[in-house]
């Protein structure tokens, strides 16, 4: 069982349903994201979840994210993403300064505290987990800046399963769900049939739970509830 995590975004949508049902096994789970309050209110009464606010792409805030969960880390949840402007826009128009920070957040802040926590997680044998996105693998309309930063996580993740062969490294695609992120993505459209982020979080847990071989993996032939 994991006895440590880090999971980043985790204010709302997945990353809450994932910290609560860790925090639910026993797991001591350093939480983070951008908005404190409504951090501290998600979190708020979850047994052994430290709310630390802060911005991934700061590198200070990466070293005090991973110093918070000490040498006994050994699961690394990459959920943190960033949209970019809604409605998506082509990439022929797309504003560079606001796909810099697309990547800023969905690439290099991942791989920076990836950096920072390898030696715990070499340590501890653990997991490494990236969220990825059919877009990441899909060609969709307006989806060029956040595919692509999904599709470079998951060869971040690709050639970390192969450079740490000890470790568990997983891209896990949820598929669509019901949060505030796909809202925006699909301004002033009824998403109500997504499901909830809840539904796919056992998913995800069959995952660490089976600790295949590195690789990619779909919430839907794992199983999840939709």
């Amino acid at each position: 069982m994991t006895r440590t995590a880090i999971v980043t975004g985790a204010g709302q949508g997945f990353g809450l349903a994932l910290t609560t049902a860790l925090a639910e096994r026993g797991t001591t789970v350093v939480a983070c994201a951008r908005d404190g309050d409504r951090l501290r209110r998600a979190l708020a009464g979850l047994p052994g979840v430290v709310a630390l606010p802060g911005d991934v792409t700061d590198p200070g805030f990466r070293a005090e994210l991973v110093g918070a969960a000490g040498p006994g880390l050994d699961l690394l949840v990459h959920n943190a993403g960033e949209l970019g402007p809604s409605p998506l826009p082509r990439l022929g128009e797309y504003p560079l300064d606001p796909l810099r920070g697309v990547y800023e957040t969905g690439v290099l802040a991942p791989l920076g505290i990836t950096q920072l926590a390898l030696p715990a997680l070499r340590a501890n044998g653990g997991a490494l987990v990236t969220l990825s996105s059919d877009a990441a693998v899909e060609a969709y309309e307006g989806w060029g800046g956040y595919g692509s930063a999904k599709a470079a996580l998951d060869q971040l993740a690709a050639v970390l399963g192969v450079e740490e062969p000890d470790l568990h490294v997983y891209a896990f695609d949820p598929g669509d769900m019901r949060t505030a992120m796909h809202q925006r993505a699909f301004p002033g459209e009824d998403i109500s049939d997504r499901p909830e982020p809840a539904s796919v979080v056992p998913a995800f847990l069959r995952l660490l739970d089976a600790s295949p071989p590195s690789g990619r993996y779909r919430a839907a032939d794992l199983g999840a509830a939709a």
